[in-house]
Order: structure tokens, then C-alpha cells, then sequence
């Protein structure tokens, strides 16, 4: 039986602002276990990052955890004080932030900052931190460590910054990491590198990952399971398979449609119409209805509940009440799903 490492049980996260509260995260519920990699994806705005940075407690001073647990091996750790949480970060849980730039000190040597989590929260002699660093800046693919050791973020490249990132978050053997869109600033070659060590070193380590983006392209290279997110709640959750072979979500069906494919013949990429919700304004029924061309009139009265699939497949539409008329995903979409399952079959990818 797999070792729980998260569980996060109806989690909300408001903000305060000048024109009232925003509930950026709204009922979130999910379980990650050891050596998973756990996808987030959704628009910008539909409360991913809010989620970890919830998780990790460095919530903007205007935000709030109302209610909910977040369970780390069984521990409430909403329930910690701060000292406890700076013993839980970095120690068991790191993050990996958009842009390496603004992660790193400028006024600090890469070794150095490697090698600070070390020494603060196990009391490493300095020598002994330092081989460490070393160790995990070759580990990363970083040649000639030693001499990076000495370098300053500004003298190094995007991605060899990313990696420095990475092998900052690992120094401390966290059992969970957060990857909170890390190759959104990097070019596309760079991103791929990024993508692949992070996978590797999810495999060598065993560690939990939740891995955040709005790229689904992405998001099937990585991850075992995937939750979709809109206006601060999972829509729809699954393994990675089922979302992308059997999604039953109009959202979702958007987001898949969405993505560039090469065999398409639309002149125009698809795009999902209107926009995400201003979540000022709390509204009746799904938050998703504006924009869905298949809303059906219970979506105008009340939030449909997550309907089960399989024992690991959810959706919250309506259209999956057995009331509820027959509807089909779009053509287009089921057409580039069979060519997504030949591909795979053909290259051996089908998890």
C-alpha cells in the first residue's frame, strides 16, 4: 500500500482587498502519495499557485486560510506555529518558483545559498555542506561545480539558474516537492532539459511532486495524476490517461482543445471563449457556465457535486447527472484524442 505524504481536505484561501474578499481557493480536496507526481493545470487565475502557496504558509499578508486541513504524514500543519513551519520548509517540503531570478540572491554566491538550508536546519559543518552543494550541483547537470560555486545568479544562464533553484530545494532531502510553473521563463529546449531532470530526479529520489502549469503539453510528460482547476476549485480530477483520453469536463474539453497540434486542419488555434470569473463577485450555480457552450439550466442554480467515473476519475458538471441529457465531446476533440492514443501506442508512452 502506498505511504499518504499529502492530504489536502477542503482547503479555502481568501484575500482581502479594498473591494471586498476574493476566495481565490474554494473547497480543494486531494491525496498525493510518495513517489507521484501530482499535475495542477488550469488559466491563470483559477487559484494553482494559491493552492502551494497555501500549502507552504507564504501567503501574501492580505491572505488567509479560512478553513481546512493540509495533512502532511497525518500532521495538521495549519495547525503549526511559525517555528514549526520553518522547520517544515525546506526539511520536508521545498518549492521551485517561476522565475529563478527573483528565488535567487543576488548578493550571494551560488554555493553559499546552496548550502544555507544545510547548515540552518541540520547544523552542517561548512565543509561538509560545501561537498554536498558540489554533489548536487552535478547531480542537477551544472558542470564544473566548483566553479560555480563561486559564480553569482547574474553570471549564470535561465536555465542553469533553474537548476541552481533545484538543487537549493533538494539540499535539505525533502520528501515533497512543489513545482510552481518553473519552465514558464525559460525558452522551449531549456524547458524540455528542465522538465526531463525534474522527472529523473523525482524517480532516483522517490519523492512527491505537485507539479504546477497551464500547459498541458507539459503536464503529460510529468505527471501520474492531475487535477484541473477553474475560479478556485478541482473540476475535474484523474490519472493522467483518463483526463487526456476520457475527459468529461467542458472545461477540460477547452484546455485539450486548446493546445497546438500539428495535424489540425483549423486555420485558427481553438480558444475558450469570455473569461475566467472575477471571483469578487461570488455567483450562483458554476462559476463555468458563461463560457460553457453545453450549460445546461441547473448550472444557473447550484455548483454541481463531483460525480464519480471511476474510483480514481471525477468530474463536477452536471452533464454527468443521468438526468441530465447525453452530450458528447466536441469532434475535433475526439478526433485528436484517437490520434493522441495512436501516438502513444505507436511510441510506447501510454501510461
Amino acid at each position: 500500500m502506498s505511504e499518504n505524504i499529502l492530504s489536502v481536505v477542503d482547503l479555502n484561501t481568501s484575500f482581502r482587498t479594498d473591494r471586498g474578499e476574493v476566495m481565490a481557493v474554494n473547497g480543494v480536496s486531494f491525496n498525493l502519495d510518495r513517489g507521484k507526481i501530482l499535475g495542477i493545470v488550469g488559466e491563470s487565475g483559477s487559484g494553482k499557485s494559491v493552492t502551494a502557496y497555501s500549502i507552504m504558509q507564504i501567503l501574501e499578508k492580505n491572505g488567509s486560510i479560512k478553513k481546512g486541513q493540509v495533512l502532511y504524514k497525518g500532521q495538521d500543519i495549519t495547525k503549526f506555529s511559525e517555528k514549526q513551519m520553518r522547520e517544515f520548509r525546506g526539511k520536508c517540503c521545498s518549492i521551485i518558483f517561476q522565475d529563478p531570478m527573483t528565488s535567487l540572491n543576488p548578493t550571494m554566491t551560488i554555493g553559499k545559498q546552496i548550502m544555507e538550508g544545510m547548515i540552518w536546519h541540520f547544523k552542517t559543518p561548512k565543509k561538509e555542506a560545501w561537498n554536498k552543494a558540489i554533489e548536487l550541483l552535478t547531480e542537477v547537470g551544472i558542470e564544473e561545480p566548483e566553479k560555480r560555486m563561486k559564480n553569482y545568479p547574474h553570471q549564470l544562464s535561465g536555465g542553469m539558474r533553474q537548476r541552481v533553484v533545484i538543487a537549493i530545494a533538494l539540499s535539505c532531502n525533502p520528501d515533497l516537492l512543489i513545482c510552481d510553473e518553473p519552465t514558464t521563463a525559460l525558452d522551449v529546449t531549456i524547458q524540455a532539459k528542465i522538465i526531463e531532470l525534474i522527472r529523473r530526479i523525482q524517480a532516483e529520489r522517490g519523492i512527491s511532486v505537485i507539479y504546477i502549469t497551464h500547459d498541458l503539453g507539459v503536464v503529460a510528460k510529468v505527471a501520474d495524476y492531475v487535477n484541473v482547476m477553474y475560479a478556485g476549485k478541482i473540476v475535474e480530477k484523474g490519472k493522467i490517461n483518463e483526463i487526456f483520453y476520457d475527459p468529461r469536463h467542458p472545461y477540460t474539453w477547452g484546455l485539450l482543445s486548446a493546445m497546438p497540434d500539428l495535424d489540425t486542419e483549423d486555420e485558427r488555434l481553438y480558444t475558450i471563449p469570455g473569461s475566467p470569473p472575477n471571483l469578487l463577485h461570488e455567483k450562483q450555480g458554476d462559476a463555468f457556465a458563461p463560457r460553457n457552450r453545453y450549460a445546461l439550466e441547473a448550472d444557473d442554480k447550484a455548483d454541481s457535486p463531483m460525480f464519480r467515473i471511476t474510483d480514481s476519475h471525477y468530474a463536477a458538471t452536471w452533464l454527468l447527472d443521468p438526468r441530465a441529457p447525453k452530450v458528447e465531446m466536441p469532434k475535433e476533440l475526439a478526433e485528436r484524442i484517437e490520434r493522441m492514443k495512436k501516438e502513444a501506442a505507436e511510441y510506447g508512452t501510454e501510461q
